[in-house]
């Protein structure tokens, strides 16, 4: 047997040891997409080192899985895990999967829809996203019942409902917004007189506080924290008011009219330094409004941006989103001033849809025809980068029974799309 020198010996051992060291350090880098617009609330991803182009017909899709269910709900992905929402045969359902593979990890029944099966004009199935939060998974369905579960294996921890518990009323298209987890609480928004906002113990579902002087009924978007002037506070959004109450007590800080608002509100606002967007659809427009403890100002409002539910993000100083004004634009407007930057349509393929950010690009998805386009988040004009067809259509929807209103997700290097019960996922980093 031929000896090996000892130098060589040393290095093997180094090398062997450095193996896991390097794979632990390989998750432990991988980042965390944690619920409804990611942990920072701002619909950007922290990815880096993304395709600045794609090749034709787009990036590789790595899986699919055919089993999500009814529904609108968007993606948690979580230490490899992703999360999301479903209704299958009239049950609503916390569904997990292998990130990586889309392999089923686990499901867990947790509402059973309104009146056998939940279903409007547009479609059936839950339309909120669920949160993850220290190994806790946090899902609100469509009528209202709120559940904590392990996000290991979906024990159910505790539940409550919004409407029998909180005095809520479910609204005309179900409970859509996302639970907030912020430190140790949960906000989420029953409306009604005993308080519009509920902040519950994340840990065992008691109640802390309900925002007894905001009465307003609930819509559809999600409670924005936010840090103003060095006090904590919580945003929302409602048919005709933009409010701020207190992070400790929920007491009501500050309101802003919003008489534009009319049949649904339902994207979440951007807070930034003080200042708070708001837009809307139904041709209502766009204002940002100045906050502090006590008061809102008015700094703009105009009827440009007018975005229904496919939600805008803020890169720099600019607002991307698609708006109604014109029949779909893609649009780009000056954060401060909302002055248009820019504005694209194309014909069916990019006509209206949902907005998502990484690295630089925006990640852009028609709610029709499932066309994905790759676009630069640059306010001197819109520059297209790529652009591929899904590859398959759900068969649970059609003209009348929903379109593709699930929003994109990129998290380590990988684009996470859904329509209804099929979930697709990209390689994006090459």
């Amino acid at each position: 047997m031929k000896i090996q020198p000892l130098q060589t010996l040393l290095g093997l051992v180094v090398a062997t040891l450095l193996i896991p060291i390097a794979y632990a350090s390989e998750i432990a880098t991988q980042s965390d997409w944690t619920g409804w617009r990611g942990p920072d609330q701002t619909n950007i991803s922290p990815d880096t080192g993304l395709l600045k182009s794609w090749p034709k017909g787009g990036p590789k899709l790595l899986w699919t899985y055919e089993n999500a269910g009814s529904g609108y709900s968007s993606a948690a992905i979580v230490d490899g895990k992703l999360y999301t929402l479903g209704s299958r045969n009239s049950q609503e359902m916390v569904i997990c999967l292998d990130a990586n593979t889309g392999k089923e990890l686990w499901t867990v029944e947790f509402e059973t829809d309104p009146e056998e099966g939940y279903r409007t004009q547009w479609g059936a199935g839950p339309r909120s996203t669920p949160t993850v939060s220290d190994g806790h998974v946090y899902a609100l369905g469509v009528a209202g019942d709120i559940v904590c579960l392990t996000a290991d294996k979906g024990t159910e921890v505790w539940s409550k409902n919004l409407v029998t518990d909180f005095g809520g009323a479910v609204s005309r298209w179900g409970y859509s917004e996302s639970p907030t987890v912020d430190g140790d609480k949960v906000l989420v928004t029953p409306g009604g007189s005993k308080g519009a906002i509920v902040a519950l113990n994340k840990k065992t579902g008691a109640k802390l506080w309900q925002s007894k002087k905001l009465k307003d009924a609930a819509e559809y978007s999600s409670v924005v924290a936010a840090d103003v002037d060095g006090k904590r506070q919580y945003i929302q959004l409602f048919m005709n008011t933009l409010a701020g109450v207190d992070a400790a007590n929920g007491n009501l800080l500050w309101r802003s009219d919003w008489p534009q608002g009319r049949t649904a509100v339902i994207p979440t606002p951007i807070h930034r330094d003080g200042h708070v967007f708001m837009t809307s659809g139904y041709r209502a427009g766009a204002k940002l409004v100045k906050v502090d403890g006590k008061k809102a100002e008015n700094v703009w409002e105009n009827q440009e941006m007018i975005n229904h539910h496919g939600g805008v993000v803020l890169i720099g100083d600019h607002v991307y989103g698609f708006s109604d004004q014109r029949k779909g634009n893609l649009m780009c407007i000056d954060f401060m001033t909302g002055e248009v930057a820019w504005m694209h349509r194309v014909e069916r393929e990019l006509h209206k849809g949902t907005v998502h950010a990484a690295d630089g690009m925006l990640y852009c998805l028609n709610e029709s025809e499932g066309w994905v386009y790759l676009v630069e988040a640059n306010p001197s004009g819109f520059k297209e980068r790529g652009k591929f067809q899904l590859p398959k259509e759900s068969a649970l929807r059609d003209d009348h029974n929903g379109k593709i209103w699930s929003h994109p997700v990129v998290i380590n290097g990988k684009l996470y799309l859904r329509d209804q019960d099929l979930i697709f996922c990209y390689d994006v980093k090459g």
